[in-house]
């Protein structure tokens, strides 16, 4: 959903936008990076930092690359015209994943044993790409769509396309790295010139790492804080009675403490500033929509399937879909552990939701 309220941000590069395989340097030894991805959300933003680490030698010059995209020809062949000409000669030090959604964790395994680096990623988020790269992790395969079935999607020809989606991250993501160094919030990290904070956020993602460096007044936020469109919140399967809802608006609270003056670089989107106001709109967004789902189910018991048309005002596709579907579960389950709902599971073995 486009943001209402973008003309409360700004965006200090205008409409200007990497071309495919190119850079765009932000500040000394930080550069933009575009991909394309091949859904509606059609691009991602990668990040390299300039750095230095000690080698068995001394000390080695280099560059971290933050996030990678997703597994395809089309965007090594990119990563490799970067390399080619936009690394100053030097190598790839250190790759960090923000978190382990496929087009941020992809190429991590392609680009780590291509340079002989160590992946950084949380710890949460690195083991359950292991685990969803070698099967599926709410988002595909026959626990997801019998997931999706109890909470109303009963069309035949949905359900039976999400069956057949189990290798959907493994497709993307077809191998994950051995071994990895651990990331966590608050850790400190010296990536070339600069400080680089670990800024730990939930709901989208298990155990999301943002990086903040004071020195640039720069936040690299992944997807927790995107400046046209709300991040993904949902259930997923393996966890059908969690509240990510809760847990990334509490995230976006403490992200208030950064300077209001930050430059965010976000995984989607340009970079822009204006982060108190974005974290204000996304915390209205996600009150006027679920004002609008506590509506709904007092005017009769609901699922989540026939919120859809109520929570996005557009025709879904079916990637679209399972992840609409998670966030519509998001919100009834945010209103019922608060117990502002109740749940009941009918006959038809679908869950509804009404007001206390």
């Amino acid at each position: 959903m486009a943001n209402p309220r973008e003309s409360e941000l700004s965006y200090p590069l205008g409409k200007a936008l990497p071309a495919p395989g190119e850079v765009l340097e932000l500040a000394p030894g930080l550069r933009w990076v575009r991909m394309a991805l091949p859904f509606a959300l059609d691009h991602i933003n990668l990040w390299l930092l300039r750095d230095e680490i000690e080698g068995p030698s001394g000390k080695v010059q280099g560059w971290t690359l933050v996030d990678c995209g997703i597994h395809n020809e089309a965007s090594k062949a990119q990563w490799e015209q970067i390399f080619a000409h936009h690394l100053d000669g030097l190598p790839v030090l250190r790759v960090i994943v923000t978190h382990f959604h496929p087009d941020h964790m992809g190429l991590a395994h392609w680009l780590t044993e291509k340079w002989q680096c160590r992946l950084w990623i949380s710890a949460t988020d690195y083991n359950l790409a292991r685990v969803a790269s070698g099967s599926t992790v709410g988002m595909g395969g026959e626990a997801a769509a019998a997931f999706f079935g109890s909470h109303g999607l009963t069309d035949s020809d949905s359900l039976a396309k999400i069956r057949g989606r189990a290798s959907y991250y493994p497709s993307m993501v077809p191998q994950v790295p051995a071994a990895y160094r651990r990331l966590m919030d608050g850790q400190r990290l010296r990536i070339g010139a600069h400080e680089w904070r670990c800024l730990v956020g939930y709901g989208h993602a298990p155990e999301h790492i943002s990086l903040f460096s004071e020195s640039l007044g720069v936040l690299i936020s992944g997807d927790m804080v995107l400046p046209r469109i709300s991040t993904n919140v949902s259930v997923v399967d393996v966890e059908p009675e969690a509240d990510p809802l809760r847990l990334y608006l509490d995230s976006l609270e403490r992200l208030l403490a950064l300077p209001d003056s930050t430059l965010v670089l976000p995984a989607h989107g340009k970079p822009f500033k204006g982060l108190h106001a974005r974290i204000d709109q996304l915390r209205e967004h996600h009150a006027e929509r679920l004002e609008d789902v506590l509506g709904a189910c007092r005017a009769k018991p609901c699922h989540a399937a026939e919120l859809l048309d109520l929570l996005f005002k557009r025709k879904l596709d079916l990637h679209q879909t399972t992840f609409a579907m998670g966030e519509s579960v998001a919100h009834l389950n945010a209103l019922w552990l608060e117990g502002r709902l109740r749940r009941e599971r009918g006959a038809d073995g679908i869950y509804r939701f009404s007001t206390v």
